[in-house]
Order: C-alpha cells, then structure tokens, then sequence
C-alpha cells in the first residue's frame, strides 16, 4: 500500500473506530452519576445540570453538562442563571479548566454521556427561574429559523439581572377585567365579532387595516383587554416608545392599573427588569413593549398582537437579527393563540398570511374610509397647467396653496425623507457628488456657512476642491428636514416652526397654526388632528433601489396622512410625487390592502419573498464562493450573485472599509423549504467557525433589503 493509499484511508478506518465507540457507548447507557468533586459532596439526586452557556458561537451552539454540588441541589434549578467554568478544559476532554461564564440550567439529569470529568457549577448567581420551557422552546425556534445561536436568541429575549428588583415580591394578580363594549371595533364589519371571540377565549388570527385617526390606541388596547377578561394573557408590540406609551395609556383607562406593564427601554434597566419578573411570576398578564416584549413570558397567552409590522424597529439589529412579527408568528403557533397584525398599511407578509387563508382580514368598508381619511391631492394635470414647474419643483404651487390654507385652521405636518440640513451635496458646475478625500464617504452640511463632514468617518472638510472640474461651490442634491424647517421659516414668517427627527422627536404638538416638520417615524400626534399635511421629496423614497420601495414608500406616507383630519373635516394632504405611480395612486385611493395584493401577486411571479424564502451572504471574493459551495444546501437552492456588495455592519451606510472589497450572494428557496436552508447555513458556518479559518462571513436569513 502506497502512502497515498494509506492516507485515503485513514478516514475510513477513523469513521469505523468512532462508530464502534459510539455503539459501546450507547451499550453502555449513560455514564454512572458522580458522586464527588475533588472530595466535595455531589447532589444526592439528579446530580448532573444540563447548561446553556453564554457564548454565542455556532460551533459551541449546544448545551454542556456540569455536577451539581450538594450545596447548591436546593437552587440550581431549570431556568436559573449560573456561572461555570468554560475554555481551556474543553479541548482537553475536561471540565475544570477555563475562565467563568455566565449560563442557564436547563435540565437536571441523572447522568452525563459526557466521556471526561464534570467541572461543578461554580455558582449560583440567582434562585429566580427566568428561563423556563416555554421560553427556551420559542427562543429555540427562532434560532433555528435566522440560522443562529441559541445563546444569542436568549440574550435578546431575557433582560439583564438586576439583583436589587429581584429582592421585591411582585404583586398578588388581579381578577380578570370585564369584556370592553366594541368602541372603534364597531366601524369595522367583522370588528365586534373578533372582540367576541377573544373574550371567549377563543383564538383568531386577523390582519386589521386600521382606519386613519387618532383611534387605533385604544381600538388595540381594547382588543388586549378583551384577551384579558378571558383569563389569559395579551401581549402588544410597537415599533417604538411613544406609540408604546400611546397603547399603555389607552388600556390603563379601559382596564385599570395592576394588569398590565409597559416594557420599553425607556423605563431603565431595573424598572424594566423588575416588570419583566412580574410577567413571569404571574403577577401581570398584560404586557405593552417594545420588539423585546415579543419574548415577554406571558402565562396562558391568549393574544398576541403587533402594530406597524412593517417598521425597520421590529427588526432586530443583533444576531441573529430576528423580526418581531416572525417572533409572534411562531409563537400563535406553538403556543395556539391569537394573533393580530394591524396597521393603517399593510404589509406584503400580512398581505400573505390573508392571501393564504392563515388570516382573515378585518377592514373598514369603503363608505368609512372614505370619510375618516384625509383628501389626499398630488400634482396631477390640472396643477400642471397652472403651474409648468410642478413636477420638477420639490414645493410646488399646490404644496404652498395646501400649507397656506392649513394653516388658517391649525398645524400642518411636512414629511421629510432625510433629517439634518444638507445630507447630499454635490458640485454646482459638473453636478458631480461631494466626497470626502479621506474615506470616499458622502460630504453633508449640518447649517447655513457650517463646515462640511462626512457622513461616514465625520471628518471635517474645510477647502473642498470638486476632482472632476475643480470646482469649489456646492449645491445641495437632496434636502434635510432642518434646511426645510428653515424655508419653509422664511415662507411663513409668522408661523411657529417645529422640527421632530431623531435627535429631538416630539410626542404632540397643540392645536394650534404651526408648520411641523419632521422625519418618517417621527411624526408627533397634534391634538385635533392636523389640519393638512405635504409629503415632500416623494422621488427619495420611490426611486431607492430596493424591492420594498414602493411598499415603504406607501406605508410612510399613510402613517403620516393617518393624522390629518378626515376629509369631513377639511383636512388636506398633498403628495409630492409623480401621480402616475402606483404606490401614489393606492394612497390617494386610500387602498393599502389593495396595493399590497397587487404586490404579493408581482413576487409571486418572480419569485421574491414572502412568497418564496431567502438568505443572503456576505463577505470578501475569496470567502463566499467556497462556502457557498462547501455548504449542504437543499437541491432547490438558487443561487443568485454573487455581486459586489457594501459590509453590512461596517460605517452609517453600510460602507465597506477604505480598500475593502465585499460580495453577496442570495439563496433563494421555493416555500417550504426555508427550514433546511437555515439549517444548512447554520451547519456551514458552524463548521467554519470551528476550523478558525479564512476571513469573517456574515449570514442572515430574510435580509430586509435585496434590491
């Protein structure tokens, strides 16, 4: 036998050696419980204590068993957080070596099929089970789904310790609410009937376009009420903290205080935590929140409910990046309960779930709608022959007509795309882009004579000299909400002037003449509804490179016309954007579920999600293409790409670093097989991990931009 021979053979025999041990090993049953550790007594009964370590590496994504010592039998219970010893020791076969680390006891056990020596717990660092089945099981879910860890999916589901919130008792539970009466559910036609059946205990699944007003607070909360007043739990998630505190103010008025906590990051790290403790002792069946409420651990949870489920703030932005609707998805399915997706838009994922018959959709009819929304008016040809400029100018005549006229009965609300003042400049001779000589990052102007910076290392730029012409003046390409704030100042001399972005976001704003200008997402409720609103730069969102920016674009725009009065009331809003495209048609319509059908049937030609599955991959030229290839895929994997593509967690923009040379591939699987395409990513990248080789690669399941 050659040398070759032999080393094609080694594999073999390896394989064949590791077989006849592990069927000794199984003969054997599981190892003999230890007794002692280092001569320290061991737990009497189920002395073993199966760990999910906090360490968020694929290749480590598995539990690991440690001895439980005497001492501690009485609290190392399952969901308890522990500290053990993990590192070094592992490749030795052994438990005793490592640094200490944080992890969970998820299961004790009579013995260990583990073939070295158990290291013991180290500690116990709280008796308060905070991790329990139900939880573990749904955080296991969602991990298998994004191809992630399951330590990673933990850490986003369960809030830091605060040991001082752990030392109060939480409150005795308060009997169920009564059923609320339909309020705003009787505007819709099958409205009261879901209200009936989640005081029944029952368990639908709806998709609700909400009518535009300010009513949807409480047509929400009455909903989470009427879960309650069955006996269950209901669950609530916002895509942010004003529209949260929006909700827990609606259903405190319907249900009284004790019942319910609001879970948001704005309430601080102990406040917060110690809520969460009375969501898992039972004290509170009631949770509002955040895109972390969507793990809360709600006891009998008869609904779960998400608003706005198209907001970019339900994505989450850690590994695995998981979004909240999925989370509720999953959830309503093991758990068999309710489960609500509303908002004034819909979204093509809910537009599926209707489409599927997973859902039925609860809407308004027509005549309603009609009359609750705003008149919703866009440069169309009339405007055009008055005015030649509308559709090159970014205010034309109609925008000013509907902001002079607004103002006459109360505040008007100015959507801008993009915050600051200047944000994309560009030379005025060549009309070339401004870029910073340092990083090739966009050059921004924060005011009026201010430096330039760049947008993506913040460098200052103080005598820019265009590298096509050599010009040195500027023009700006793309508007800020504060150089807008400052026009429209002069316009309106008399006319207070509000600006509301993200560093300064307004809740409300009185009923008062004012012009508000603000940033998608930020926009503040007016008391009395505003009396007209302008959409400006709609070009910025409906010429974005991306499969979803035509949804987007329609779901910006509603959120904001949704606080204008309805057309009964004079309220006004103005578009400015070209007429003839279709998301500006649906919103001067009033017609989300329509647009989104229409959509849904576009991707399901070809073949985009929802209706199918994707992955995408990124990483350098050298990295991607061999592990595409090395993983496992389904035989129904597309590969599409790779093409060159920015770093997806590098700089504001995503902007690769100077000299970086990124790519990305999309994985695209018919439905039904999303499952094993994780899975197989998941292993791919596991197994990588483990060898320690070749430059980092990013995975993420449902990426949200793939245009």
């Amino acid at each position: 036998m050659t040398s070759d021979d032999a080393r094609e053979a080694e594999p073999e025999g390896a394989e064949q050696l590791a077989l006849i041990r592990e069927t000794v090993r199984r003969a054997r049953g599981p190892r003999a419980r230890p007794r002692t550790w280092r001569g320290a007594p061991l737990a009497e009964e189920l002395p073993v204590a199966r760990v999910l370590v906090d360490k968020g590496l694929l290749h480590l994504d598995r539990l690991f068993d440690y001895a439980v010592p005497a001492a501690m039998d009485a609290e190392a219970r399952p969901g308890v957080r522990v500290r053990v010893r993990f590192g070094a020791g592992e490749r030795e076969g052994r438990r005793e070596g490592g640094g200490l680390i944080n992890g969970y006891v998820v299961e004790r056990r009579a013995g260990s099929d583990f073939p070295g020596t158990l290291a013991p717990i180290a500690q116990v660092l709280s008796p308060e089970p905070v991790l329990g089945a139900q939880l573990l099981g749904l955080c296991q879910a969602v991990a298998d789904r994004y191809a992630g860890a399951l330590a990673d999916v933990v850490q986003l589901a369960l809030p830091p310790r605060m040991a001082r919130a752990e030392k109060k008792p939480s409150p005795d539970p308060l009997p169920p609410p009564p059923a609320p009466e339909p309020g705003g559910w009787a505007r819709y036609g099958n409205g009261p009937g879901l209200l009936a059946a989640l005081a029944d205990g029952g368990g639908p699944r709806a998709v609700w376009t909400a009518l535009p007003g300010p009513g949807w607070p409480d047509e929400l909360a009455r909903a989470l009420a009427a879960a309650l007043a069955s006996g269950r739990g209901a669950l609530a998630v916002l895509p942010d903290g004003r529209a949260a505190a929006r909700v827990d103010e609606a259903l405190t008025a319907l249900v009284g205080r004790g019942r319910h906590v609001l879970l948001t990051a704005d309430a601080g790290p102990e406040a917060r935590y110690r809520r969460w403790l009375a969501v898992s002792r039972g004290a509170v069946r009631g949770v509002v929140g955040t895109r972390a409420a969507a793990f809360a651990p709600v006891r009998n949870l008869g609904l779960a409910a998400i608003w706005d489920d198209a907001d970019s703030g339900h994505a989450d932005d850690r590994a695995p990046q998981p979004h909240a609707r999925e989370v509720l998805a999953l959830r309503a399915a093991r758990e068999h309960t309710a489960l609500l997706v509303g908002g004034h838009a819909r979204s093509v994922e809910a537009a599926r779930y209707v489409e599927s018959g997973w859902a039925q959709a609860v809407a308004a009819p027509r005549e309603t709608v009609r009359a609750a929304a705003p008149l919703v008016r866009t440069v169309g040809d009339s405007e055009q022959a008055r005015d030649a400029a509308a559709r090159a100018a970014r205010l034309p005549t109609l925008a000013w007509q509907v902001a002079r006229e607004g103002l006459r009965a109360g505040p008007v609300l100015v959507q801008v795309p993009r915050r600051g003042y200047a944000p994309r400049l560009a030379c005025a001779r060549c009309r070339a882009p401004a870029r910073c000589a340092r990083c090739a990052g966009p050059l921004v102007g924060e005011g009026r004579g201010a430096a330039l910076e760049c947008g993506w290392c913040a460098a200052r730029e103080d005598a820019w000299r265009c590298p096509e012409c050599g010009g040195t003046r500027l023009r700006a390409q793309v508007v800020g909400a504060r150089r807008t704030a400052e026009e429209l100042g002069r316009a309106f001399p008399s006319v207070p002037v509000r600006t509301s972005g993200r560093d300064h976001v307004l809740a409300r704003v009185p009923d008062a003449p004012a012009l508000v200008v603000s940033t998608p997402g930020a926009e503040p409720v007016a008391e009395g509804g505003y009396a007209a609103a302008l959409l400006l730069d709609g070009w910025a969102l409906l010429n974005r490179p991306d499969l979803r920016a035509g949804e987007e674009a329609l779901r910006r725009w509603l959120t904001a016309a949704a606080l204008v009065r309805g057309a009964a009331d004079g309220g006004v809003a103005a578009v400015v954007a070209d007429p003839a495209q279709r998301p500006v048609q649906a919103l001067v319509r009033w017609d989300p579920a329509g647009f989104a059908g229409t959509e849904l049937g576009e991707r399901a030609e070809l073949g985009f999600p929802p209706v199918s599955r994707m992955a995408a991959v990124w990483g350098p030229p050298e990295a991607v293409t061999p592990f595409v290839g090395a993983a496992e895929l389904p035989p129904s994997t597309e590969v599409l790409g790779p093409v060159p593509a920015p770093d997806p967690a590098a700089g504001p923009r995503g902007a690769a670093a100077p000299g970086g040379s990124w790519e990305r591939v999309l994985l695209r699987v018919p439905p039904g097989h999303g499952s094993a395409l994780a899975a197989a990513l998941k292993a791919a990248q596991a197994a990588r991990m483990a060898r320690r080789t070749g430059p980092p690669l990013r995975v993420r399941i449902d990426p949200p931009d793939i245009g």
